[in-house]
């Protein structure tokens, strides 16, 4: 299996994201860095396969996006953000989507519902 996480010739991409993040991902990854939600280690624009996801937790194969307002206009973009997160989910992460509204004005409720995905998870194995 050719190795898919955090691709070398993708790396110029995730740093230009993780440089140019918008004010609700900065929100996020504000709570979620430096292992401040259940001691779970995230890594922000990382690589899974031809996919740049915008939160993981690989220890919890669990994935966090976050949905701008361009996920909802065009239904062209809907359908591959279906195709991807199959791909993810395929590799067995669970994927969490949230909306900038969410995030901007439930950010303990989204935390919330991290928590308890990664304690589920957790429990599982």
């Amino acid at each position: 299996m050719a190795y898919i996480f955090n691709r070398s010739d993708q790396k110029n991409l995730r740093r230009t994201l993780r440089k140019n993040q918008s004010s609700i991902e900065r929100l996020l990854w504000s709570k979620l860095r430096n292992r401040q939600l259940l001691g779970f280690k995230f890594r922000r624009q990382y690589g899974i396969g031809p996919f740049s996801v915008d939160c993981c937790c690989p220890e919890a194969r669990l994935v966090i996006e976050e949905d701008g307002d361009s996920h909802y206009q065009e239904s062209k973009i809907e359908e591959n953000d279906k195709q991807r997160q199959k791909f993810i989910e395929d590799l067995g992460f669970a994927v969490l989507r949230f909306t900038n509204k969410e995030i901007s004005e439930n950010i303990e409720g989204v935390l919330e519902i991290i928590a308890k995905q990664l304690t589920n998870k957790n429990n599982l194995t």
